[in-house]
């Protein structure tokens, strides 16, 4: 009996989960032109049920970012190719400086990121190399305040 009423509310939740993880965001790029004054303070990433998430941590308010599938990352200023691991990669701008390279999260055993690399910093504006599983659905957006931030969210599936 017990089981059985155990097994009734696994179900349920399961079917859900499937349900919630529809993600309409698509793989074209993501743009937004502001300019930022505010410097990057860290770069960091999570697990979600549905997603992988990398967080630009910014000091001051979060201005703009370019986010697209690339062949091969490159380096600011200097067009290097910067080695990025993954099936895909996701060239991320961020609008705001950074005047030293920051941490970059350890995304191993992650369900979509394989790697985060730094492409420098070079006009007012930093580039991240982000090593994905496949061409996957994306989204950027900004989280405003004092301290802002700057997420990109990478889904596990179309």
């Amino acid at each position: 009996m017990i089981m059985a009423l155990l097994g009734a509310f696994l179900i349920p939740a399961q079917a859900s989960a499937s349900t919630n993880c529809s993600t309409p965001w698509g793989s074209l790029a993501k743009s937004d032109p502001t300019m930022g004054t505010g410097e990057i303070d860290t770069i960091r990433s999570g697990q979600h049920e549905c997603y992988d998430r990398l967080v630009v941590d910014i000091d001051g308010p979060p201005a703009g970012y370019d986010a697209m599938y690339v062949p091969e990352i490159t380096a600011d200023g200097s067009g290097t190719v910067v080695p990025t691991p993954g099936g895909a990669r996701i060239q991320f701008v961020v609008r705001h400086p950074s005047f030293s390279t920051p941490a970059l999260p350890n995304v191993a055993g992650y369900q979509t990121l394989r790697s985060v690399t730094w492409a420098g910093s070079f006009e007012g504006q930093t580039t991240l190399g982000v090593g994905v599983r496949a061409r996957l659905p994306f989204r950027v957006f900004t989280i405003p305040g004092g301290h802002g931030r700057i997420v990109l969210d990478v889904a596990h599936h179309w």
